[in-house]
C-alpha cells in the first residue's frame, strides 16, 4: 500500500462523537499490536513523518527540523493513550490538554484526517500482516476517539484565535 493518495475519510468529528468507546477486544488487540511495534519504536517516528509530509507537504513546516524529540513525544503519547485505555477519566483530560496545545501550535481541524491516515499507514506498515481487519478497526476507533476529544478540546482556542486575527 505504498500509493501515496489518501483513503477514505475517518468521517466528521460528530460522527466519530457518537462512539467514544472501545470493547475489550479493540483494547486488547491494540495493547497486543503495540508491543509488536515496540522493538521499532525509533524507526516508527521517521515512517510516520515521512508518510504524513507526503500526503500533506505544507504540515513540514510546522515542526523542527530534526523531528528526533518530536518522535519521541509522538511515541509516549501514543504509548500514554494506550495504557489509559479504558480510564476515560484520566485519558480524556490528558487529549484535552493535548489538543488545546496543538491548536496553539496552529494545527488546524482538516489536518487530525491527515495525521490519521499517515498513522494507520504506518501501522499497517509496521504490522504487515497482523495488520487484520479488526486490528485495523480497533487502531481506527483510537484514532477517533483522540481526534474527536483533540477537536473538540481545540475548537475554543481556534475560534479565539480567529477572533483575535479578524480583530487586528
Amino acid at each position: 500500500m505504498n500509493d501515496i493518495r489518501k483513503p477514505k475519510s475517518f468521517g466528521s468529528a460528530s460522527s466519530a462523537a457518537t462512539s467514544t468507546s472501545m470493547t475489550p477486544k479493540q483494547i486488547r488487540l491494540i495493547n497486543q499490536s503495540f508491543a509488536l511495534m515496540s522493538p521499532k519504536a525509533d524507526a516508527i517516528p521517521r515512517i510516520f513523518y515521512n508518510r504524513l509530509f507526503q500526503l500533506e507537504p505544507a504540515l513540514r513546516k510546522m515542526f523542527p527540523e530534526s523531528l528526533e524529540e518530536q518522535g519521541r513525544k509522538l511515541m509516549q503519547m501514543i504509548g500514554t493513550a494506550i495504557g489509559l485505555l479504558g480510564r476515560a477519566d484520566q485519558l480524556i483530560p490528558a487529549l484535552e490538554a493535548l489538543g488545546r496545545r496543538h491548536a496553539g501550535y496552529g494545527v488546524r481541524d482538516e489536518h487530525y484526517e491527515t495525521v490519521g491516515t499517515a498513522l494507520l499507514w504506518t501501522v499497517e506498515q509496521e504490522l504487515g500482516p497482523a495488520f487484520t481487519p479488526d486490528v485495523r478497526e480497533a487502531w481506527t476507533q483510537l484514532y477517533l476517539i483522540v481526534a474527536t476529544t483533540m477537536r473538540e478540546a481545540a475548537t475554543p482556542q481556534l475560534a479565539a484565535s480567529a477572533e483575535d486575527f479578524v480583530c487586528r
